[in-house]
């Protein structure tokens, strides 16, 4: 078992791409943002970090992170292959690391077991695939792409999002994300509007060989309980798929039995679970 190192994504995916590929809904994040980084990495604090450990020629595993984000495992399938990553990313300021559960548990024991400080779960999420949507009922309202004049409500609901879904709100990092997006990269924002208000708002980025990630979706407190999130997921989802991607991936809170029950309704089908731990240094 060794570990290689890339500094191209192409490269990294070189070697990594059929094994990420074969499992896409699970790797749609490190997907997504390999894609992206084939176009720009001015966006990050620093070169990313690509990894895979092998077994003879075959990968069993995959690390990516693009700084200042957590590290993102793959579907680790030998977790003896955590101990390479974890001595490899000894000397690296990590604020934590998202991918499969297990994995990410182990991961976090070994690193804190080697640097010391302590680890704590952000989210327990989970991973869903749509290739069809299913209509939800109708709401009142349509949904519209979000342009220009949109940002200022746009960076409000992202930094309200950030906070209550993750306790995280760095208006520093969502300016950054909305600077790259009004520079025409493959984000983008859509809004539902009724009697020409938005109330709700739900993003779509992060290209996969074959889908596309959806999210963040936020609808604000006194805009909740009419169908707004879900008939806007619906179309955004429908759009992507009509553009000729054959899935939409997305991530849910499994805290929020509400909202896995709705796009379970609009035809997102459960695929894995994933979690995200934060590391707190001694």
């Amino acid at each position: 078992m060794h570990l290689d190192r890339f500094e191209r994504v192409d490269d990294f995916l070189a070697s990594a791409g059929s094994f990420l590929a074969a499992r896409e809904a699970e790797h749609n994040l490190m997907l997504g943002i390999s894609s992206g980084l084939r176009g720009d990495t001015d966006t990050y604090d620093g070169p990313p970090y690509l990894a895979c450990v092998m077994v003879a020629d075959r990968v069993v595993a995959a690390a990516l992170r693009t700084p200042p984000y957590n590290l993102i495992l793959s579907e680790v399938d030998d977790l003896a292959a955590l101990g390479p990553l974890v001595a490899d990313l000894a000397q690296e300021q990590l604020p934590g690391v998202v991918g499969p559960p297990m994995a990410v548990r182990d991961f976090a024991d070994a690193r804190v077991a080697q640097v010391g400080g302590e680890w704590d779960v952000v989210i327990d999420e989970r991973i869903y695939r749509l290739a069809q949507v299913i209509p939800p009922l109708p709401a009142e309202g349509a949904a519209r792409l979000a342009v220009r004049d949109d940002r200022s409500l746009i960076e409000q609901w992202l930094l309200e999002f950030g906070q209550e879904a993750l306790n995280d709100a760095d208006a520093e990092r969502v300016r950054f994300g909305l600077d790259d997006w009004e520079r025409g990269n493959s984000r983008r924002f859509w809004v539902w509007e009724t009697s020409g208000r938005p109330v709700s708002l739900v993003g779509a980025g992060g290209e996969t060989p074959n889908g596309i990630r959806i999210g963040p979706v936020y609808t604000p407190p006194e805009a909740r309980n009419h169908g707004y999130a879900s008939a806007l997921v619906a179309a955004a989802s429908q759009a992507q798929l009509d553009d000729g991607r054959r899935f939409c991936f997305l991530f849910t809170d499994l805290a929020n039995p509400t909202s896995n029950a709705i796009y379970e309704r609009i035809g997102y089908v459960r695929v894995c679970e994933s979690a995200m731990v934060a590391f707190d240094p001694l």
